[in-house]
Parts: C-alpha cells; structure tokens; sequence
C-alpha cells in the first residue's frame, strides 16, 4: 500500500496491493485520469492523458480536448459534452464551472463522514489505512472541491468521496455531486447491473455497453428492490476466474444514480452518486457538502476476486457491530406463522417449541402496537397493545426468557398510518405537498425525518419499548416508497435538499440507536430487500435480504447479493411449505442448505410441523452451529450459476487458511440418463488431500480445482447437498 506523487509532472499514483490508479495534471491545469489496472511501479505516464501537445495539437482547441480528455471529475459547461459529476449555479444563473489544480495533502488514516457511515481503518495488524486529498478550484466561482481517495494495506479497493466548500462570499447552489468517475478507453465492455422488484431483488443483467448511456437510479427515496446502487464492467470473456472487471458500489440508502457512457471517440465513463433529479443543495458563504462514499474495486482475475474484495472491506472495514465475528442467534419469526393474528400465549407457545428444536431467538413481527389489527392502522403509536400481550411486553418477554430463548421485536419507526393517534396530533409531520392529497401504500405515510423534532421523538418512542424489556434484536423495517416530496421545515430555497436530509436522519436514529444499545442485534429491512446496501451495513451488520424466501428464487436473488455483500449480511431462512410467495413446493433440506448460507432462521408456525419435520429441524440447526464460522469467516467461490445454465447451482466456502470448504449443491431439475455433473472447485490448497465428510473419498485440492469432483444426480426437482471438505493431516 502508498500513495506516490511526481512533484515536477504532478502525476499522482495510488498503490493497493495488486492494482495501481495514477493521475496527473494536464496544461498545468486540469487532473485527468492516466491509469487503473494491474499493479506497476513506473510513474511515467504523463502520455496517457492525451493532452494536444501530444495529439494534433495544431488542429485542436480547448473545447476538442475537453470533448475527449480523460477528467478525474468532470464539470458541466465547459466543453466536455459527457454527463459530468458536477453542476454548480451560482446567484446570476450560470452553471459553468472549471476546476483547476491546486494542491494536494496525504494523511495517515481515513477520514470519517459527518452524519454518514464510512469505511475505517481496521484495528488489526494489516488494516492500516492511508488517504490523498487532492484541492481543485474553480477561482471565479470561488469553489473548492476536494476528492479524497483512502486505501486500507489489506485490501485492494479505493474509496472516494468529495467535499465541496464555498469560498466566495456568495451562495452557490449544487445542482449534481457525484462521489466518484472513471474514464477510459473502451475494451468492448460488458456491463453487469442488479436488476428485480419485489421478491426478485438483486437478479444479475449482463449485457454489452453500446453507444450512449446505460443508466441505473432509484428515485425512490431508499435504494429500492428494482435496482442496486453497483455496476461492472466487464472484459471480453470475463469468468468468475479470469477478465478484467471495473466496480463501483455506493455506500448510501437513498436516491443515487451510476451511470456508464460509451462516447463518439470510443472512450467509456462510469460514474456514481447523489441522483440529481430533484436535488439541490443551497451551499452558503463558508459552507461545505460532503457526498456519500464510493467504493471502486479493479480485479484481473475475474468476478470472483472482485467479490472478495469486496466481502472482505465490508467485513474489515464497514461493519462494526459485536456481531460481525459471532454466530447470530438462530431465530424464528412469526410472521408467515401468524400474521397479526397472536398473542402472548400464542406467541410463548412457539417459543417453547423452538426451545425444543435449538432455536435461540423469538422474533416479534408486526401487529404487537397501538390498535394494529392489520396494516391499515397504528403505525406511530409504538405502545404496547395489551389485548394482545397480557400483562405487558415485559411480561411476554420474560416468560419467553424463561424459555431459554431470546426476544427481537419488530418496528416500522419511518412511518405513519392515517389512522393513528399519532396522525391526528400531528398530520403535518407526514411528507406532504400542501394543497395536494398525499399517495397512500400499504395504508401508510412516511414521517417527514428531514425535521430533528420528529427524529427525537420516533427514535425515544422506540428506545423506550426497547429499554423496557430484555430486548436483544431489532428488525428494522421500512415498507414504502417517498412521493409527494415536500416538507414543512424546508423552505422554497432549501426544498430540493429533502431526499438527501431525509437519509441523513434514518442515518442519525440508527446511529443513536447502536450507540445507546451496543449489544442490540439490528437487522435492516425495506419491504424485503429494498434498503439492501452498504450503507446500512455500516449500523446493522445484516439485512433482510428479500420477503421470497423460496430456495428456488432465493438461487438468483442471493447469487446477486453475494456477488457484492458478504455471506453473513444476508437475512435467510427456512420458509414454509408450499411457500407463501410463489406456493413452489420443496424438500426442507434444500430449504435449509439455502439459507444455511446466510443469517439463518425460521419464518413458519414451529407448532405444526410433523415429527419428522421437527427431527429435521434439529439437524439442521446442528449444522448451523457446525459451518457458519467457516461460512461467515470464510472465502466464497462462485462454483456454477442456475441463471446461466437453467438447470443447477454451486457455490464454496473456504477458510482463510484453505484447511476446509463447504459446497452447496442445487440441483433444480433433474434428468433422466444424465452423467455426473463436474464441479471444479477453487481456493484450496492444491498439495493438500482432502477428505469429504462421512466417505473415506481423499482427493488432492490440485485434483477438485483442476479435474473437479463428480456429483451424482440427485432423484427428483429441487435437490440439495452439503459437501464438506476436511484437509487432512
């Protein structure tokens, strides 16, 4: 890891262990972008760049290079006809903007972000980080933008960020910001996004970068179940083992664009940030505006490298909870169980059931409140419905301790039914438009979070039934989308600010809420998977990853999720049967060995299942307890993808010192007269002999890398197998 600067060619080279990024100053005024890819130690590269003395320079003018040079960060007005990263107004309506070289500062350590998460160095050996902070102005305007780049010793991502800071004694008003871009000649690039909607989040969409835009944005007020704030580019021929892959992923929770433009002169920009459609930030004399973080990871050996350095930075440098290296309680949900229809006998009833199986933790989903007898009423009136629970929350949740098991309950804190006490004391603290009838979904509203009265008092109305029992898990939910834009606390000048401050006070109640309950267990939700991001990463270290939790389904929504985030972020569990989104009916154990490969749970009334089930059921929560140190630590290796060959799917787990792998085995169809499939496995140690748990097979790691291991088709649809492989000693 280092940071190197050239101070006579001001060329700028950023060093992880295995890539190189390199920029420099063109015409002694503009930072273009020289280089990203395979690690080089040679800084002479000023060529690159293409500035006119090296071009035709006597054909050119200032507006030919700024059409086709190669900016670190664009700005809109000046000749470069791309979609840029900046658009600035000042007070007389101009929005023409020039950043210009100014200088430059290297700091040990990594910056954190005001009121945002943010990556951070790590407290072990190794993890050390280190950041350049490089100044452009533009004089006329009196602007000064800082783009930071940090980098941590163990990992080879880079994190960017801005900082724009009103110098002039005018206001400027930012109309776009984004947090990072890459320029660069076109390789016949094929961009994969993560595309879906409700209960198909996170699908993978390859497809070739054409002429023009390719664009992915929520304008959704979260980051939303249609879309993931990540894309890739991808080389001729890319596999999870080989190609070329260029990464961006947003570490945000609300309205964001990235954005890939192949232009006339065959050069690509990727770009990522703040979604400026209805966004305005007023930037006063003095003032400064920080973006949100994007991570940017190159990898020259395929998809799979790419995945673990992501996996790895998160689980190194973004989450910080106490559970990050524990095994997560085993829990069980009422949800599918129940629906709003329990109480508290109902409610310990399944507890003692779950005690019986392992199950660790009873969860508490919606209908426990207020006068919250379906989803048409109640939200916002966090107080504990004593029809249902007799004798109190803590009443239920001590007769639930004593069952051995631990309590999580379920909270909406975002919003507001129009049937609440809490509406009718304060309707204008719903997100509104005056004069127009505000769109209801799910029977709610959105609480306007842009206003610190409101935070204040949401999150003491959820730290207070927290603080009242032994409460030890919070799912955090949030079932809607943002319309009907406006606020009571914003005026006319700062109004366009809102999507961007309502983030900022989900951001503030979380970060209250871990502070002041450190050993809580907070999973995120957005209606499924829709708040599935980096950002929340930072508060929760998981995340439910989708309401379908059909194994079948599950293949492609968690392929896509684990392409980005780590194993042990995704919320899964064992669903009922005929499921209750799709009505597919499948064997428990795939439904097990799916979810076994995230947090784990139950999400089924645990009092009518069979015999054989509950027999089963303590099975599987022995393997639990038995491989997700190694699924949660370990290394994961895309091994066959039932998206691209219809018919199975593999993937591995392997531990950081390759002395065993766990392969999850799907086979979705089966076939008559069919051979063997071949899985050729990765990451093992290949002079190592491996022994596949209960068989006395021994097979080298060289051999099930390079010839693969045969597994035998399994009768019947939806079939599934564990395969653990043990070096020996």
């Amino acid at each position: 890891m280092g940071i190197r600067v050239c101070e006579d060619r001001k060329i700028f080279q950023i060093q992880t262990p295995n890539t190189t990024y390199m920029m420099g100053v063109a015409g002694g005024k503009y930072l273009g972008h020289m280089y990203y890819g395979r690690k080089m130690d040679d800084m002479d590269g000023t060529y690159l760049m293409r500035w006119s003395n090296n071009e035709h320079s006597h054909y050119r003018s200032k507006l030919e290079d700024m059409d086709g040079f190669f900016f670190e960060y664009p700005t809109y007005g000046v000749g470069d006809f791309r979609d840029t990263c900046l658009r600035v107004r000042d007070e007389g309506g101009h929005r023409v903007c020039e950043l210009h070289y100014d200088s430059y500062e290297i700091i040990d350590g990594k910056p954190a972000l005001n009121g945002m998460p943010a990556t951070f160095a790590g407290k072990e050996e190794g993890q050390a980080a280190q950041t350049l902070v490089i100044t452009l102005k533009d004089s006329v305007l009196g602007l000064k933008i800082l783009l930071r780049y940090s980098i941590f010793e163990d990992s080879d991502a880079i994190i960017r960020s801005v900082v724009a800071v009103n110098e002039s004694d005018k206001k400027l008003y930012l109309e776009k910001i984004l947090s990072a871009c890459l320029d660069m000649d076109d390789e016949n690039f094929e961009l994969i996004t993560l595309h879906g909607t409700w209960g198909r989040e996170r699908h993978m969409i390859p497809r070739k970068v054409t002429m023009g835009k390719h664009t992915v944005s929520s304008l959704r007020g979260e980051t939303s179940h249609e879309v993931q704030p990540f894309m890739a580019l991808t080389t001729n021929g890319t596999s999870q083992k080989e190609g070329e892959v260029y990464a961006m992923n947003f570490v945000y929770s609300g309205n964001f664009i990235a954005e890939t433009e192949l232009d006339h002169q065959d050069g690509v920009r990727m770009s990522m940030g703040l979604h400026d459609d209805g966004f305005e930030w007023v930037l006063d004399p003095g003032a400064s505006f920080e973006t949100p973080e994007v991570v940017v990871v190159y990898s020259a050996e395929g998809l799979g490298n790419m995945t673990r350095t992501f996996h790895n930075l998160y689980k190194n440098h973004l989450i910080r909870s106490k559970y990050l290296h524990s095994k997560r309680p085993i829990l069980i949900n009422n949800w599918e169980a129940t629906y709003f229809g329990f109480d508290d006998d109902k409610l310990v009833a399944i507890a003692k059931e779950a005690k019986k199986l392992g199950i660790e933790m009873l969860v508490m989903d919606d209908g426990w409140f207020g006068k919250r007898e379906n989803d048409e009423s109640g939200l916002g009136d966090w107080i504990v419905n004593e029809n249902k629970l007799k004798g109190g929350l803590k009443s239920l949740v001590d007769r639930v301790n004593t069952e051995g098991l631990k309590f999580g309950i379920w909270f909406e804190p975002e919003m507001i039914s129009p049937d609440s006490d809490l509406y009718r004391a304060h309707p204008d603290w719903a997100i509104q438009v005056p004069g127009r009838e505000a769109g209801l979904a799910r029977h709610q509203y959105v609480l306007d979070l842009t206003r610190q009265e409101i935070v204040d008092y949401v999150y003491e109305s959820v730290a207070k039934v927290i603080r009242s029992a032994n409460i030890e898990y919070v799912k955090w939910d949030m079932n809607r989308r943002i319309a009907d834009i406006g606020s009571l606390g914003l005026d006319s000048e700062h109004m366009g600010e809102f999507s961007h401050r309502y983030v900022l006070g989900v951001y503030r109640m979380q970060e209250r809420l871990v502070t002041e309950f450190p050993n809580l267990l907070l999973e995120n939700c957005s209606g499924g998977g829709a708040r599935f991001d980096a950002g929340m990463l930072y508060y929760g270290p998981q995340i439910w990853t989708s309401d379908d939790m059909d194994p079948v389904e599950r293949l492609f929504i968690q392929e896509g999720t684990a392409l980005v985030y780590p194993l042990s972020s995704m919320g899964a569990h064992i669903c009922v049967c005929p499921n209750h989104s799709v009505g597919r009916v499948t064997p428990m154990e795939t439904r097990a060995n799916v979810a076994l490969s995230g947090t784990f749970g139950y999400e089924l009334d645990i009092t009518k299942l069979t015999d054989e089930e509950k027999e089963k059921a303590v099975f599987f929560n022995q393997q639990y307890h038995k491989y997700n140190d190694l699924v949660r630590e370990g290394d994961y290796y895309r091994i066959a993808s039932y998206r691209e060959n219809g018919m199975y799917d593999c993937w591995e787990v392997v531990s950081e010192d390759k002395s065993e792998a766990l392969v999850t085995y799907v086979q979705v169809r089966f076939e008559t007269r069919r051979k063997s499939r071949r899985l050729r496995l990765d990451g093992l140690d290949a002079k190592a002999k491996y022994r596949l748990e209960g068989t006395d097979e021994i097979y080298s790691g060289e051999m099930l890398m390079q010839a693969g291991y045969l597994q035998n088709m399994i009768f019947g649809d939806y079939g599934s197998r564990l395969l653990h492989f043990v070096k020996e000693a």
